[in-house]
This record gives structure tokens, sequence and C-alpha cells, in this order.
């Protein structure tokens, strides 16, 4: 099978419509739709077996909960708990970084970290531009934090999602695995955050009375929503808990709460509808057929036998490359594409040998989500922070923020790698 005509165009289009993605000089979502149509065009897998492929569990638990974000960040709630930070911090720099951070990653555990930062950004740097400081290291410790809270549960990363929809993993197994080392990891991290900006940190006190003069109050433009808003996500968090209990798939749970949501809340759908992240969906989505297609000619299994070559069947090296391996890709590439590719082959690795691989899937999700804080590009967080500084006039350049993300990335690793030795080697 590895020698024949469907298998080498199989490999080509996943590794040009792969560099592309990289390269970002075409859209992500549309080079990636390209590349997976192109598969069905040269028919190295049927329609059918195209459609198999993709997750329905990863796609309705991404589309359930930004259908419930999408109408809680109506409610003027994160505004709210922003200014109440602010204020509980007294306007002082550093304590606000730390309690925004903080916030920041509760709320990437129970929401994602792309959503929490879409929202939390803006009016971070509405309070940065009061203090008269410059809000990248306002900004940095937040999106740092984000991706390391995101870590700990099943819906707070990309690649959690598709990990937990590949395996069976449940909410539950995420929190009570990755929860203990992502405490760590995170107490770590704002110390040495504390050590790179807390001088830089300084204002007067008449900018922090400027703080104190807010009204959080003014920031909840619908109360009654709020209280349907906040029901249904608790309720839906719950269900997360017990969807293993309850014998539901997690994004039934998610789509449940959802559908609760749009209708109680009387909104109109199809305003909700539209602010889907849609191109995420169909990336997400490309990307399951992609990848499929290389599990149809036998790619994948190759790889894993290669794998299992080069580390001898042997638990902890194996572990080793799998975190090592998957930070270090993940600082410099996306970890969705990345994740999808590794899901089958650490899958393929437990059919081929009698190793335990329930410690490869930490260590893949520690590697991917960890690894995104190395560099600038390393995760869809990043990214949307340097955006959405530049439109307002400020600069995080790639080796700024590597400065300072790459080395705290390369630390939480470290820790990473003592935890899963410690716990499961």
């Amino acid at each position: 099978m590895l020698g024949n005509t469907q298998l080498i165009v199989a490999i080509a289009i996943f590794t040009l419509t792969y560099v592309v993605i990289v390269s970002e000089k075409v859209n992500r979502t549309a080079i990636a739709i390209f590349g997976a149509v192109m598969m069905l065009v040269f028919n190295i897998e049927m329609q059918h077996e195209a459609v198999m492929h993709v997750d329905f569990n990863t796609i309705g638990l991404l589309v359930g909960m930004m259908i419930i974000v999408n109408i809680l960040k109506r409610t003027g709630i994160f505004e709210y708990m922003a200014i109440r930070a602010a204020k509980y911090a007294k306007g002082d720099p550093w304590k606000i970084v730390f309690i925004f951070s903080i916030l920041t990653g509760v709320s990437s555990a129970f929401l994602d970290n792309v959503t929490t930062i879409l929202l939390v950004v803006p009016v971070t740097i509405v309070i940065a531009n009061e203090l008269k400081l410059n809000p990248i290291p306002f900004l940095v410790p937040e999106v740092l934090i984000a991706n390391i809270g995101g870590t700990a549960t099943l819906i707070g990363d990309p690649p959690n999602i598709m990990i937990g929809s590949a395996t069976g993993l449940g909410f539950l197994d995420f929190i009570v695995n990755l929860g203990p080392v992502v405490i760590i990891i995170t107490v770590v991290t704002m110390f040495i955050l504390k050590r790179v900006y807390g001088k830089t940190l300084v204002t007067t006190d008449e900018r922090k009375q400027k703080i104190l003069a807010m009204d959080e109050h003014l920031a909840i433009k619908d109360k009654k929503l709020l209280v349907k808003s906040l029901s249904v996500l608790g309720m839906t968090v719950i269900g997360f808990m017990l969807h293993q209990t309850l014998g539901y798939e997690s994004a039934t749970i998610a789509l449940f709460g959802a559908a609760t949501l749009l209708l109680i809340s009387k909104l109109d759908p199809e305003d909700i509808l539209m602010e889907i992240e849609w191109p995420t969906i169909f990336f997400f989505m490309s990307l399951f057929i992609l990848v499929g297609a290389l599990e149809d000619v036998g790619v994948i299994h190759y790889l894993a036998e290669k794998m299992l070559l080069l580390t001898k069947g042997d638990l902890f090296f194996t572990a080793m490359l799998v975190l090592w391996g998957s930070a270090i890709a993940s600082a410099f590439l996306d970890n969705i594409p990345f994740v999808a590719t590794m899901i089958p082959l650490i899958t393929s690795i437990g059919e081929m040998s009698s190793i335990s691989i329930t410690p490869l899937w930490w260590a893949l999700a520690l590697g991917a989500c960890l690894g995104g804080n190395g560099t600038l590009v390393g995760a869809s967080a990043n990214v949307i922070v340097s955006g959405m500084l530049e439109k307002q006039g400020y600069k995080l350049s790639f080796v700024e923020y590597m400065k300072v993300g790459f080395p705290i990335m390369l630390v939480s690793i470290v820790i990473s790698t003592a935890y899963l030795i410690v716990r499961y080697l």
C-alpha cells in the first residue's frame, strides 16, 4: 500500500495543505476546505467516507458552547467582572494583572480560551489606558494564563475537545488528571511574570482613583438574560461533569444547553447563529477529512510503526517524545492540525503494542496546549491579542512575545515532564 499512486497523492495534498496553513499566506479555512475537497476529487476517499471521518462530537461541542457564550456576552457580565476586579485591586496595576489573569485562566477552563480572550481584552485595554500604561504587560500574562487554564478541562482548549471526543475521556478525567499540574504551572508562571513586568507597572494615585470611580453596575445590560444565561451555563457545566454517568456525549450536553438558552432567551436565533465562528467549524471539519484520508491509505499506521521502532515500545520514551514533540511543534505550528494528526497516530500505537496509551493522551494535551505559549503564532488566542493591540496602535512583535512566552513554555513543559513521570511513568 505504501507505494501506490493514491498514497503519494494523499501525502502530497496533505503536506501542501499543511505548509500553506503554516505559511499564513492564505486563509487557513479556505486552504483546509480546498485540501479536503481535493481528497474527494482524486478519489482518495469517497464522499460518504469523508463525512464519517468528521467528528460530530467535537463540532457539536464547539457550536453549542459558542451559542451559549454569544448569548452570555450580550448581558455585559464580562465587563462587570473586569471592572469589579480592577476596583478590588484598588487600581494597583500588578494586582489588576494578577486578578485578571486568574479570572481569565478560570474562565478559559469552563468556556474556552479564545472566547475568553475576545471578551476580556477590550476591557483590559480600557483599564490600562485609564492608568496611562502600555497594555502589553497586562495582555501577555492574560493570554499565557488563558492557554494554561484552558489545558485543565475537556472544553478549555480545542486540542482537549478533540482528544476527549476521540478517546471517550470525560470532563472529570481531564480535571483530575490535568488540573493539579495546571495549578502548579499557573503559580510558577505568575511568579515569573511578576519578575518580568512588576517594576514596569507603576502609576499615580490620581489614576488609581479613576478606576475606583468606575461603576460596574452600568456594564450589565440585561439582568433577566443574565440570570437565564448563568443558569443554563451552570447546568451545562454540571452536565459535563456527569455526562459519562448520564450516558451522553459532551456535544449532546452543550447542544442541549445552547438549544435551551436560545429558546428561553427569546433572542433572534439568526443573530446568534451569525456570530458563531463558522470559519473555525469548517476548519475543523476539513482537518478531520484530511487526516481521515491519511488513515485510509495507511500513512498513520506506517508512522505509528516507525514511532514504536524509535522508542522500542517503551512508555517513558514514547510519552516524552509526544510531550516535547507536541510542545515544540505547537509553538511554531497551529496546534489544532497537529493534534488532529497525532490522535490517530497514538490510537494506532495502542493497537500495535501492549503499552497503556492513557498517559500519552495527557502528554499530548499538555504538550499541544502549553506549547502554544511559546511563540506569537503558537495559539489562536495569541494571534487575536496581537491583532487587537495593533488596532489600538500598539505593536507586540514576534520577538518581544517570544522573549517572555518561550522560556515560560519551557518551564511549563519541564514541570509537566516531572508530573507525568511521578504520576504515570
